[in-house]
């Protein structure tokens, strides 16, 4: 059925996906900080608005994906916000691998106008939102998860309804805290492989089949082994969801070494300048660490 959609935030990420919304039939009107991002989906047909208020009006449907909990607060909860524009019986559904805490918020604060949240970070990179493979978990009502997955669908692969509002988040939390772990693994394997002379494309295709095989390995290994540090995934946000978890952790009196041991791994990438390269560039950081040309 064809529905009348809102889309906040054309990135890596956010602009395949609303495309897939748009090449399925969908009306799409789109906001995005900088237009020019969104211009190919406006040019294949969504509406532009000036606000993420103006998104949402008339809407069945608003998603957004954007770069940090505190832009989700503001294009959702600010004075031009999405909750600001929306009709009761409308439905926000934030991609945004954010706090868990402010999923509640946004829930709480939509269903006292009678409007429907879901909290549905994604995982999967740029890959999967190019082919529609992304692993979306959810947080909200039940209910509301049913209504929404059609449009879902045309996004991802695997979906699944995780529970009460913040649930879909602190699945992500989860994912993170394992991606986090694979890729400090991917990176010292391929310095490994590197120190001992051995071919890493060969390496790569030897033990991606077997018990250490993973998604890392699988794709972002070859394009360390072949110097592609551009972003699938930023750094700086990889950096914002370990935060989270940590945080998160924290409050739960957890205990987390292996990812307060990445996180720090990171933040030195960060402050090397490779804020905005892609998460495989935590490459470069160790072969420097080790005196090896990381590039």
């Amino acid at each position: 059925m064809k529905q009348r959609i809102g889309w906040i935030g054309t990135g890596v990420m956010g602009h395949a996906m609303c495309g897939h919304l748009l090449a399925a039939g969908h009306d799409v009107r789109v906001f995005n900080r900088t237009r020019a991002k969104a211009q190919t989906l406006i040019d294949a047909g969504a509406i532009w608005c000036d606000t993420p208020a103006k998104v949402a009006e008339n809407c069945d449907a608003v998603f957004t994906i954007v770069g940090y909990p505190v832009d989700v607060e503001s294009v959702t909860l600010g004075p031009d916000g999405v909750l600001a524009g929306c009709d009761a019986g409308c439905t926000i559904v934030d991609m945004t691998t954010s706090e868990p805490t402010l999923a509640e918020r946004i829930f709480t604060a939509a269903k006292a106008q009678s409007v429907h949240a879901l909290d549905d970070p994604v995982s999967g990179g740029d890959i999967g939102a190019q082919q529609a493979t992304l692993s979306i978990m959810v947080g909200g009502d039940e209910a509301t998860f049913k209504k929404m997955s059609p449009l879902l669908e045309h996004m991802g692969k695997t979906i699944t309804y995780m529970g009460a509002a913040g649930s879909g988040q602190h699945t992500k939390m989860c994912n993170q805290t394992l991606a986090a772990g694979n890729m400090i693994g991917v990176v010292e394997a391929l310095l490994y492989a590197q120190a001992t002379g051995l071919d890493a494309q060969q390496v790569i295709r030897v033990i991606g089949s077997g018990a250490a095989s993973s998604w890392a390995i699988n794709t972002l290994g070859p394009r360390i082994a072949d110097g592609d540090f551009d972003p699938g995934f930023f750094i700086k946000h990889f950096v914002k969801d370990m935060g989270i978890v940590l945080s998160e952790a924290a409050r739960r009196r957890l205990e987390l070494p292996g990812l307060t041991l990445v996180h720090r791994f990171y933040t030195m990438a960060m402050d090397a300048g490779l804020e905005n390269a892609g998460t495989q560039a935590l490459y470069c950081v160790l072969a420097d660490m080790n005196g090896l040309d990381g590039d």
